[in-house]
C-alpha cells in the first residue's frame, strides 16, 4: 500500500472540500514550500479568529450585530466557494476550486464561520443550558483522539477505507440536499433530521463517526502535500479544510446531543 494512497486512489480526501488534484501540485523552483508546521500554525489562527467573531456573536444582539453577522455569514460563504469550488447535484453545476486564493480568503472564512456557529450555539445554549460546552469539549477530544490515533499509526487511510468514507460522504450530501429540497416544498423539516427517534439518533451517530474519521484523510493529505512539496498557498488550503470539518463535526456533535436532551 503506497503511502500516497489517499490521494491516488480516490482522488479527494473526506473532507468534501479538499480536492487531491489541488493538493498534487508543487511548488516551482525558487518559490516557498507548504510545511506541517506552517499549517498547523495557520489552523490555530483561524481557530482564534472563529472562537473571536464567535464570542461576539453570542455575547451581543441588536440590529447591528445582526448586520454584521449577515454580512459576515455572506463573505464565508463566498469566500468558501471561489476557494474550495461548489458543486449542484444532478444538474451538474460545478466551479473549480482554487486554492490559490486560499490566503485572501483563510482569514475572511473564519471570521464568518465563527459569527455563524456564535449564532447556531446560542440558538442550541438557550434551549438547552450547558450543551454548547459539552459539544466544543466533545469535538476537541474526537479531534485529539483522531490525531494521536494517526500520528500513532494505529489508524491510516488504506484505499479500501478511502473509498468506502468518500462513498459515505457522497450519500450524506445528497441526502442533506434532499432533505432541504424537502424542507423548501413542505415547510417543515424531515422527521429523521430534526426528531428524537432511535433511528433519527442512529444516523446522527453515523454522520458523526463519519465526519470524525473524515479528520484522518484531512491529516493525511496535508502531511503527504507538506512531503510533496505543495506550493505555500497549500497550508492556507489545507488550515481552511481542515477547519471546515471540524465545524461540520462540532454542528453533528451539537444535533446528536440536542437529540439526546429532547428524549
Amino acid at each position: 500500500m503506497s503511502k500516497h494512497a489517499a490521494l491516488d486512489t480516490f482522488g479527494k480526501s473526506g473532507n468534501p472540500v479538499i480536492r487531491s488534484s489541488a493538493f498534487d501540485a508543487s511548488a516551482s523552483a525558487g518559490t516557498e514550500r507548504m510545511t506541517l508546521d506552517g499549517a498547523v500554525n495557520k489552523t490555530a489562527i483561524m481557530l482564534a479568529v472563529l472562537v473571536s467573531t464567535a464570542a461576539i456573536s453570542w455575547n451581543f444582539s441588536g440590529p447591528l450585530i445582526g448586520l454584521i453577522t449577515f454580512v459576515g455569514i455572506f463573505a464565508a460563504v463566498v469566500s468558501s466557494v471561489i476557494t474550495f469550488g461548489f458543486w449542484i447535484p444532478f444538474i451538474g453545476f460545478i466551479i473549480n476550486p482554487r486554492p490559490y486564493l486560499a490566503p485572501r480568503t483563510w482569514l475572511i472564512f473564519a471570521a464568518g464561520e465563527g459569527f455563524l456557529i456564535g449564532s447556531i450555539s446560542l440558538t442550541f445554549e438557550t434551549i438547552f443550558p450547558g450543551i454548547v460546552l459539552e459539544a466544543v469539549s466533545l469535538t476537541f477530544c474526537v479531534a485529539a483522539t483522531l490525531l494521536f490515533l494517526y500520528k500513532s499509526g494505529l489508524v491510516k487511510p488504506s484505499q479500501n477505507f478511502v473509498l468506502m468514507l468518500c462513498s459515505a460522504i457522497f450519500g450524506i450530501m445528497l441526502f442533506y440536499f434532499g432533505a432541504f429540497i424537502y424542507t423548501l416544498v413542505t415547510g417543515t423539516s424531515p422527521e429523521i433530521i430534526s426528531g428524537s427517534s432511535n433511528f433519527s439518533i442512529g444516523l446522527s451517530l453515523f454522520v458523526v463517526g463519519i465526519a470524525a474519521l473524515s479528520l484522518v484523510l484531512d491529516f493525511d493529505i496535508i502531511e503527504q502535500s507538506a512531503e510533496r512539496g505543495a506550493p505555500k498557498y497549500m497550508e492556507y488550503f489545507g488550515a481552511m479544510a481542515l477547519v471546515t470539518t471540524l465545524i461540520w463535526l462540532y454542528i453533528e456533535i451539537l444535533r446528536l446531543l440536542a437529540k439526546f436532551r429532547s428524549r
